[in-house]
This record gives structure tokens, sequence and C-alpha cells, in this order.
């Protein structure tokens, strides 16, 4: 195993999420380790609700290894997450962090001939992209449901206070819908010298 080296001749202004496999020649059980600090030009996930922020960054911590069929990349992707508590809609922040594996199929292996292009990563001109693969991950580690805490009460329904603040014994009196409309006509009413039914 060695770590990652670039090749002067081959380096390039290119996306940050390229990788070149050159140096791993095809050698069957060779590798190396790549560590990288990746950046996230789109935001990931569901804005405001929860999301890796676009301008953040992906730490990525990756072995690569040369198969007969292509290149093995396996290892741990990691960035921040923000959005908003689903019961109380305060702000929250935290990490996101996984496990990727993936083979990226050479030109022309059997791998890369017998999938259609949507069902194996490939390699491209030497280059793979580790991009979708870890895009892809992490969106589906964010949680559906944030939270702020795994025992927070929300909002009162009531008057929409977090009920964290509320005082002991906090409620707002309801009248059944049933009887809305009696209730508004004797508050109406009340008082009133015609209303009461008595005889002119």
């Amino acid at each position: 195993m060695s770590e990652e080296t670039p090749n002067p001749q081959r380096a390039k202004t290119r996306n940050p999420w390229l990788f070149d496999t050159h140096e791993l020649n095809r050698r069957a059980g060779s590798s190396f380790h790549l560590h990288r600090e990746l950046p996230v030009t789109t935001t990931l996930g569901v804005p405001e609700v929860i999301e890796v922020p676009q301008d953040s960054v992906v730490e990525v911590d990756l072995l690569l290894e040369s198969v007969v069929e292509g290149v093995l990349v396996s290892g741990t992707a990691s960035t921040v997450t923000r959005g908003q508590c689903s019961r109380c809609l305060d702000p929250v922040s935290g990490k996101a962090e996984v496990n990727v594996t993936e083979l990226f199929a050479y030109p022309d292996s059997m791998t890369d001939e017998t999938t259609e292009s949507d069902e194996v990563s490939r390699i491209v001109d030497d280059w793979i992209d580790l991009e979708p693969l870890v895009r892809d991950a992490l969106v589906l580690a964010l949680p559906l449901v944030p939270l702020c805490s795994e025992d927070c009460r929300g909002l009162c329904s009531g008057c929409g206070m977090k009920w964290a603040e509320l005082e002991p014994g906090h409620g707002h009196e309801t009248i059944d819908p049933r009887w809305a409309a009696l209730v508004q006509r004797l508050e109406e009413t009340s008082g009133g010298d015609t209303a009461s039914g008595s005889d002119r």
C-alpha cells in the first residue's frame, strides 16, 4: 500500500472529486490510501429541513485497490449537516458519516461488458469520479425527521410556543366545535332584553 503521489505529468486543473488511477496500472493487488477534503458544490438533502450545505467539505478516508475487474473503493466519508428540528423548528447541526464501497470497472472488463451503464461505476480514461458514490451515500444517511433532541416536545398547538419554555400546567380551553355556534349565540345575546324569550 502506498500514499497518493500525484504524477506531475498528469496533473491538470480538474474536478477535485476525480481521481487518477494511472499509477495502479491495473496490477491486481496494488493499492493506496486516499485522504482528502473535497468541496460540496451543490446543497445535498432537503434545504431548510436537513442538508449538507453548499461550500462545506466532505472528508474522505478511502482505500483504493486494484482488482481483476477494476478498482475497489472502500472507506468512510464525513461532513457537517444543518437543518431544523421537525418538532420545535429550532436550528440543528450535526455530522454525517457513512461507509462506502464501490467497484469501478475497467473498460472492456467482463463487468463493463455485462452490466448496464447505470448498474456499476466505471473508470474513464484512468479517472474515477468519487462524487456520485459519496453524494448518494450521504443523502441516504440524512435523517428523515431531524430532531434537536430525542425528548423534544415540540410546540403548543394552541399558542405556538415551545413546550420546553412554558410553565407546568400550561393549556388552552377548547370548545367542542359542535357547541361552538351555541356558545357564540349565547355570548351575543347575553344581557339582551329581547333574547330572553319573554312576552312583551
